[in-house]
């Protein structure tokens, strides 16, 4: 067993190193998808596979980190003291399940400490059918041209344009129209992409690989951003269909929220990235969550993603305020601090034995 504090790193090929030993250490069938593109240190990045039990196992479940790059910071830990915790792997050895880790979905926003993939898009907005026409977000159109500004910081037109905006309409709907998902501004935040990326396509291959014969798969995304800070609110990851919304709340408690209902912190979404797997195991029960710890309030965090994507439109921006704008997007996706991590890495376990009891509930339920 390590320390909770240990279980985090300071950079991703620090994450990387501790993934791949703590897998290593626990004697996992480790797969690696290496990247086509240097981190930003010039290392290697990858999407890196952990499998804890017997292949082909009808009871799986997927642990997984870096959807959002810069977010496996947090899940990253999580997988690592996960890796070390012989009560925890002993839980689910002795129940039969099987565990997927998934580490770093996305290596390339999380070396880069950026949310997005390197194609600017939002992995978690990109699961769609592109043959047929995308979903359009008329009120993301609206809020465009005052999200990036000519200047970083904003000047004081633009925070006056801003607040005007929250002022008629309100906070939820500045969030929602922000981080909903958009198809037409390439450049812009949410950006859900016109074709699956580089992580989405490898994610389906390791999905098709590990879930092919599963018949009972439940899944746990690990996120971080939104809510009260250290909170690690636990969100359907499904579709709006009722009785599976009821078997998670069985499963991980009636706290459970749902996009589909407004109980959830976060906005409406689409193009959601659980939705491959019902592409790699049709014959599967699916039962899913989005661990989402809270960091920062939402306006700050949404300032941070606005200056983290000014700095891509703006590279001969100098290095005091390229540093400074990397700091807070890390800031806001990361609370340094033991205590913080603390209550991630309780949060998670609890989940983790919660999602093998009810793997292993009746299948009536």
């Amino acid at each position: 067993m390590i320390s909770i504090p240990s279980a985090f790193s300071a950079s991703y090929a620090q994450a990387r190193v501790k993934f791949l030993e703590a897998a290593a250490t626990a004697s996992t069938r480790i797969e690696s998808v290496n990247h086509p593109l240097p981190g930003r240190d010039g290392e290697q990045l990858a999407m890196d596979v952990a499998l804890d039990g017997a292949a082909g196992s009808e009871h799986l479940l997927i642990v997984s980190s870096a959807c959002h790059g810069v977010e496996g910071f947090c899940g990253s830990g999580v997988q690592v003291f996960a890796l070390h915790d012989q009560d925890w792997r002993a839980k689910a050895r002795d129940a039969g399940v099987a565990v997927l880790y998934i580490h770093a979905l996305n290596p390339w926003g999380f070396s880069h400490i950026r949310r997005v993939t390197q194609e600017n898009v939002d992995l978690n907005r990109n699961f769609h059918d592109f043959s047929r026409p995308l979903p359009a977000n008329a009120a993301y159109a609206r809020v465009h041209p005052l999200l990036l500004p000519a200047v970083w910081p904003p000047d004081a037109a633009n925070q006056a344009a801003v607040q005007a905006f929250i002022a008629q309409d309100g906070l939820p709907a500045w969030q929602a129209a922000i981080s909903g998902g958009q198809h037409e501004f390439e450049d812009g935040l949410f950006y859900g992409g016109r074709a699956p990326t580089w992580s989405n396509q490898t994610l389906r291959a390791v999905l098709a690989r590990h879930a092919a014969t599963a018949r009972r798969v439940a899944w746990i995304d690990l996120h971080t951003g939104l809510g009260p800070s250290g909170v690690g609110e636990r969100i359907w990851a499904g579709g709006n269909d009722a009785p599976s919304i009821a078997r998670a709340k069985r499963w991980w408690g009636e706290q459970v929220t749902s996009i589909y209902d407004g109980s959830s912190t976060s906005a409406l979404l689409t193009g959601l990235m659980w939705e491959s797997i019902h592409d790699a195991a049709p014959q599967a029960q699916y039962t899913g969550i989005a661990m989402e710890y809270g960091t920062e309030p939402v306006t700050e965090v949404l300032d941070a993603l606005r200056g983290d994507h000014w700095l891509a439109q703006h590279p001969e921006a100098p290095a005091e305020l390229a540093a400074a704008i990397h700091a807070r997007m890390l800031r806001a996706f990361y609370t340094d601090t033991d205590a913080w991590k603390g209550q991630v890495v309780s949060q998670a376990r609890q989940a983790l034995f919660q999602a093998v009891d009810g793997l292993q509930a009746p299948e009536s339920l």
